[in-house]
């Protein structure tokens, strides 16, 4: 980790076990240190904020030099959420008129929020601090990739609905970091590059903020703020609060206030100014009648961010992955077939095996009762093949006469040779919203994965969507709701792709 909000101390104990020096040597030691740093060529003493201002210093802070302002946010749990902040960040960045700045997709779970309900969350600084060393260690075990490399945005950039810069294109423009040395395995050899590195991801966190207008880092969570456009008198109460048990049991004292962004943020705040706006979290949901942290669902008095709220709603894949997907329904299973999404093992869902199998079982009933068999059925779940036995999977599977199992593994040439295609595509480097991005691009050759992406959950939700014979989702999962999502939108109504 580069930083470290919870530095260890030494235990007192362990000093007094120390052998005493004298006080003549203790001084001695002490004044050959301040002759050795004073006189240390091109050596600088600086703490951190003393470092990060140098950055915001620079011309690349500097708002008359570099017109364009930006919007970052620190993503994470697992893909769908990711996808849900990405699609917030969008709206946010389109109201408040700043280029996105697109991240990776985080390893799941590498990153974790909190529980909102239960007003137990990182704070904002926190969890920018996280997301920045999860990055660099994506960066440097040359497993970056983008989110725009997996969602095609292309609609969005052409109809100017959208201005984007991929984030190692930023931090090289915006920090004068050499990437493809970040890249590289060189850079534990390179002390000038780490201190750079440390100091651009201070800046970016928030940790020493509003330097020079340079960054301006968001505070506020969903512990005390839900924020809204054009909805409501800014600065109410939202409707939900913590209860009377809570605030005693965790002696808290948040008070949730709806807050316009727009009015908060944008032209005439303290916000607006600076050349960098950074959010925490942008991930909500509903929750009691409410929203846990945004609340931007319609915008009637702006034509514009209406008619992006709609198009947003639905995000596809790229067509690499797409493509996949559908010849994997076509020219494998080559009939029409169910779709289960079996979410057995991860967090809540280890609990619930027998309601999730209950909801495929009886689907599975009244196909049987309607139709000639076998079933021809898609599984994507994350219970192996090898713990089958003695379940209602197991038990699917043996019944050959009236089930027909197909499923996707990584090591599946479809599934493998998609993955080269994307790491070829290098789709997430290939658009240019801000001026020199594209030169700056072209250089960031050794940060393309040097291990194949993880592809095999999208080309699965990809084959769900074209199920004809339904769908059977794990209730509570968001993988689940992406699916929906795709198949609400019809995404099988296109030509079907000639294969690889």
């Amino acid at each position: 980790m580069f930083f470290n909000l919870k530095r260890t101390i030494a235990n007192p104990k362990q000093w007094s076990k120390k052998k005493r020096k004298s006080p003549l040597f203790v001084l001695s030691i002490f004044l050959i240190s301040l002759l050795f740093l004073f006189f240390l060529p091109n050596y600088t003493i600086f703490s951190t904020s003393s470092k990060t201002a140098n950055i915001a210093q620079s011309q690349k802070c500097d708002t008359r030099s570099y017109e364009e302002k930006f919007l970052w946010y620190a993503p994470h749990s697992g893909f769908s959420n990711q996808l849900s902040e990405f699609k917030n960040a969008i709206i946010m960045a389109s109201i408040l008129n700043r280029t996105l700045i697109v991240p990776p997709i985080l390893d799941h779970h590498a990153v974790a929020l909190g529980s909102c309900p239960k007003f137990r969350v990182q704070s904002p600084k926190e969890i920018r601090v996280s997301v920045w060393d999860h990055i660099v260690e994506l960066l440097r075990s040359m497993r970056y990739v983008s989110m725009a490399d997996i969602i095609d945005i292309s609609s969005l950039l052409s109809s100017s609905l959208l201005r984007a810069i991929d984030f190692r294109v930023f931090v090289s423009l915006w920090c004068g970091l050499n990437i493809d040395l970040v890249c590289s395995n060189e850079l534990n050899a390179l002390p000038a590059l780490v201190d750079s590195l440390k100091q651009c991801g201070s800046l970016l966190s928030g940790i020493d903020v509003n330097i020079d207008r340079c960054v301006f880092a968001i505070n506020e969570d969903c512990r005390s703020t839900v924020w809204t456009y054009q909805n409501g008198v800014d600065g109410t109460l939202d409707s939900f609060q913590p209860d009377e048990q809570l605030k005693n049991k965790k002696k808290i004292s948040y008070v949730r206030r709806r807050r316009d962004v727009y009015k908060a943020l944008g032209p005439g705040s303290e916000a607006e100014s600076a050349t960098v706006l950074a959010f925490g979290s942008l991930f909500t949901s509903p929750y009691k009648g409410s929203e846990l942290y945004i609340d931007i669902q319609k915008a009637p008095g702006d034509p514009g961010i209406e008619s992006l709220i709609n198009k947003i709603e639905f995000l596809p894949f790229v067509p690499e992955i797409i493509d996949s997907g559908k010849q994997f329904a076509t020219q494998t299973i080559k009939a029409p077939f169910l779709c289960a999404q079996l979410r057995l093992l991860d967090g809540q869902f280890k609990n619930h095996w027998k309601a999730t199998f209950l909801g495929l079982r009886q689907k599975l009933d009244s196909l049987r009762q309607a139709g000639s068999r076998p079933i021809h059925i898609f599984l994507m779940t994350d219970l192996p093949r090898g713990n089958w036995t003695g379940n209602y999977l197991g038990d699917l599977a043996r019944d050959s006469a009236n089930f027909k199992l197909y499923f996707l593994q990584e090591e599946d040439l479809l599934v493998m040779n998609t993955a080269k295609k994307l790491s070829l595509a290098r789709r997430g480097l290939g658009f240019e919203s801000v001026p020199g991005s594209l030169d700056a691009a072209a250089k960031v050759e050794h940060c393309s994965p040097d291990i194949l992406p993880d592809v095999l959950l999208y080309i699965e939700e990809t084959v769900c969507s074209c199920s004809s014979l339904g769908f059977v989702g794990t209730a509570g999962s968001t993988i689940a709701q992406s699916i929906e999502v795709m198949r609400k939108f019809g995404l099988c109504s296109s030509p079907t792709p000639t294969a690889f």
